[in-house]
């Protein structure tokens, strides 16, 4: 059913995506701010169900591309926004009937509100991944080979370039290179798609998906309840550590945040050591007090399953550029979409796929083992 969206569900939808971002994508309260800055004003923003959008239609997604930890600082332009998408109509020598979020973790799921409001579009509820991931290729779009071009690029200082690259692993290598010449963060547009191939390959229902997850944990609060039980019940997920932050290593390198933090256990983990692998996301978790690599025997979830790591308090999820020494958290892990599980999926954004010597296991499995 097509709706509204007002201020709470961006407010939702931005605390939802944080925990599908598992620590990436960006931070959403930025993307919050600026998208209801958008509505205040251009108007409200029309989310539409996939299933009543038209075949032949035209729809563009818009997303920030580069370092999570580069966007807190180079806050996103909403001009960036529209310089990239007109780009892509003009390349295409069609106007889009409205637009979608490439990824629904981080602040990529409110981009394109800041779009709809602006030029009075729809966005549809749905996505390309059904959480966030480091690179451009990983969307379900690309396992179901369709086209990645035209890709359009826009940064903050006015400049604006086409891309025709033959997929989405040469859009990646190409549009990484020059986002880091365009400051380690641009915007960007690529998988212009009919509403037949967006109905065909995108992950739907996801907008409502986040928005639902947030407000469960708004609920949380406001009633007094356990927010972590909060969020492993909207998740399907599974608390898989708790502890303090005794370290963390990060660093902007090849135009990614990349890094580890590294928890000690408290309350039941007392004694145990638990290390988390990030590239802008959450990649994968294992006990490390004996063993200083991950091992198919001490890990506790893997990618492309959800890793997000929360307050142990309030539940609020810690995105990657905001983990410090000291914090009490809880690492919660969850299941992905079932598009990734495949022999395809785990290809493109499986363990093996960022280097990392296991083999994928799914969380349902790990926390019974």
């Amino acid at each position: 059913m097509s709706r509204y969206i007002d201020e709470q569900a961006i407010d939702d939808i931005a605390l939802g995506a944080s925990l599908l971002g598992s620590g990436g994508g960006g931070d959403p309260y930025l993307g919050a701010l600026i998208a209801k800055q958008a509505m205040n004003n251009w108007g409200p923003v029309h989310l539409w169900n996939i299933n009543d959008i038209e075949d032949n239609a035209l729809f563009i997604p818009c997303s920030l591309m580069g370092s999570p930890t580069v966007a807190i600082e180079k806050i996103i332009s909403p001009s960036q926004v529209i310089r990239a998408f007109e780009m892509m109509e003009t390349m295409l020598a069609r106007c889009a009937t409205g637009t979608f979020p490439i990824e629904v973790g981080g602040i990529n799921s409110l981009i394109p509100m800041i779009l709809a409001a602006q030029k009075q579009i729809p966005v549809v509820d749905c996505d390309g991944v059904g959480r966030a991931f480091p690179e451009v290729q990983m969307v379900s779009f690309y396992l179901d080979d369709l086209p990645s071009g035209p890709n359009t690029l826009a940064d903050e200082k006015g400049n604006t370039l086409v891309l025709h690259p033959i997929d989405g692993l040469w859009s990646e290598r190409f549009a990484r290179a020059i986002m880091e010449q365009m400051g380690a963060a641009a915007v960007m547009c690529d998988y212009p798609l009919t509403g037949r191939a967006l109905k065909k390959s995108a992950i739907p229902s996801t907008l409502t998906l986040a928005q639902h997850i947030g407000q469960t944990l708004r609920l949380a609060w406001q009633l007094g309840s356990n927010p972590i039980h909060a969020i492993t019940q909207a998740l399907n997920g599974h608390v898989i550590a708790s502890g303090k932050i005794i370290d963390v290593k990060r660093q902007t390198t090849g135009g990614f945040v990349r890094g580890h933090v590294l928890i000690e256990g408290m309350r039941n983990d007392k004694g145990e050591q638990v290390t988390v692998l990030f590239q802008n996301e959450f990649l994968l978790a294992y006990r490390s007090s004996a063993h200083l690599e991950p091992t198919q025997d001490n890990l506790l979830a893997v990618v492309p399953d959800l890793i997000s790591i929360t307050d142990s308090e309030t539940g609020r999820p810690i995105v990657t550029e905001n983990l410090r020494y000291g914090q009490r958290v809880d690492v919660v892990a969850s299941p992905c979409h079932a598009k990734w599980r495949s022999a395809r999926g785990l290809a493109v954004a499986g363990p093996r796929y960022f280097g990392y010597p296991v083999d994928y296991v799914a969380i349902e499995q790990l926390v019974n083992r």
